[in-house]
């Protein structure tokens, strides 16, 4: 393995002009320029409508809520990532840059549920029949705790909580989205909109399964997780599992062997889900819904790309690197690679990326990732990093190259 300690520095490039810098600050990122566009989209609406009747403000509120849940939506992800991952490495590299954060369509989610909770509330002042404002009314405070417990704050302090006001807010909501309608004579598209809302949300779990696992724990830190019930999903993909369905559930990188049946999950001890996880190695867990199309599948929209991963976020990156459908390098900063995931992992790892830079922390403490990034996309010649790592180093390395004109990307939490 090579650590950067056997390699000379280098230097970062200059930052990008002012205003260059400015639309790629995090609070610029798409993201949230989508949320806005729809809150945008909606303001024109009201605008142009000028007083619009309660009729059609319950229908721009049924129209911006579908949005909010069928983006999030499992086909609908996977065919998001397909359109936006078509475009040929010919194109120019600006335009790929763009498309390559198809990944943020999360701020359409958060516009569709922002506008459309306004909708509803502004219908619901206007209502005259007192049955149907006792359920909006309802609605709405359901509506406002979903919101509250999604922002930031809560969400990353108390995220099992968050998972499961929405889940069961959520169906709680939607069965009263279904009264209300059916309280005012729904025409035939507010009833057809709502089946397909309600199809949308009932998907995944018509697919809930319990399946066997075999499970290998070459630390403390970290099981592999082996399975095998007739799925081979793509490289790329994840999968959510749970012990106990309806309480949580866990998304983890698929990594499927090229050739071989089945795949593996890479789980590190990151909580005490995780944590019990490794310490009971259950038999069986609880899987649904289908695979889901995660960040670095945009990685096709590139001649050649750098992946840089920290700790367990070589999960994600593995099914890459194995599949070698793109050219790439691997910049790998963990705690003694081999105790902690055993030699056949890290073997497995160096012998379809000789060349990479494997970083042992415990040996030489953490790295500047940014640097080892730029330095490993300089001499490889790519086109874009793909960093998967925590929130606090993610967004460092993604901003840190971006405001240097790097294509970079990463997760960004939003769910």
């Amino acid at each position: 393995m090579t650590t950067s300690l056997e390699r000379r520095s280098v230097g970062l490039p200059p930052l990008t002009s002012r205003l260059r810098r400015l639309l790629k600050h995090p609070c610029l990122m798409h993201y949230n320029r989508l949320w806005a566009l729809v809150l945008t989209a909606n303001g024109i609406f009201l605008w142009v409508s000028w007083t619009p009747s309660t009729r059609t403000m319950g229908h721009a509120a049924l129209a911006d809520l579908a949005l909010a849940v069928l983006v999030r939506q499992q086909y609908v992800v996977n065919l998001l990532f397909r359109l936006a991952t078509r475009a040929p490495t010919s194109w120019p590299l600006k335009v790929r840059w763009t498309l390559g954060k198809v990944y943020h369509f999360g701020g359409l989610h958060v516009g569709g549920a922002l506008a459309g909770t306004a909708w509803f509330l502004a219908a619901t002042v206007t209502t005259h029949n007192a049955l149907q404002a006792t359920v909006g009314w309802t609605l709405l405070t359901l509506l406002a705790v979903i919101i509250a417990t999604a922002l930031p704050p809560f969400r990353s302090r108390r995220h099992d909580h968050f998972e499961k006001i929405h889940r069961f807010g959520g169906w709680t909501a939607l069965a009263l989205f279904w009264t209300h309608t059916l309280l005012s004579s729904p025409g035939p598209v507010e009833v057809s909109v709502l089946a397909v809302v309600t199809f949308s949300v009932a998907l995944p779990w018509l697919r809930l399964r319990k399946v066997a696992v075999r499970l290998e724990r070459p630390s403390p830190h970290v099981v592999l997780a082996r399975f095998d019930h007739g799925e081979t999903p793509f490289a790329g993909s994840s999968t959510t599992i749970s012990r106990s369905p309806l309480k949580e559930w866990h998304s983890f990188a698929n990594v499927p062997a090229p050739g071989e049946p089945g795949f593996r999950l890479t789980i590190s001890r990151a909580g005490d889900w995780t944590g019990a996880f490794i310490d009971d190695l259950p038999e069986r867990v609880w899987v649904k819904g289908i695979t889901t199309a995660g960040v670095a599948n945009i990685e096709t929209l590139f001649t050649k790309v750098v992946y840089v991963a920290t700790g367990s976020g070589i999960g994600p990156c593995l099914p890459h690197l194995l599949a070698a459908q793109v050219p790439s390098r691997l910049v790998w900063a963990t705690r003694d690679p081999r105790t902690t995931y055993g030699d056949a992992l890290v073997d497995e790892i160096l012998a379809v990326q000789p060349h990479a830079l494997v970083w042992d922390t415990s040996r030489h403490g953490k790295p500047d990732m940014v640097r080892l990034a730029y330095e490993a996309y300089r001499d490889f010649g790519a086109e874009a990093v793909i960093c998967i790592s925590n929130k606090k180093l993610t967004w460092q390395v993604v901003h840190g190259l971006e405001e240097r004109g790097i294509p970079a990307y990463g997760a960004i939490w939003d769910s």
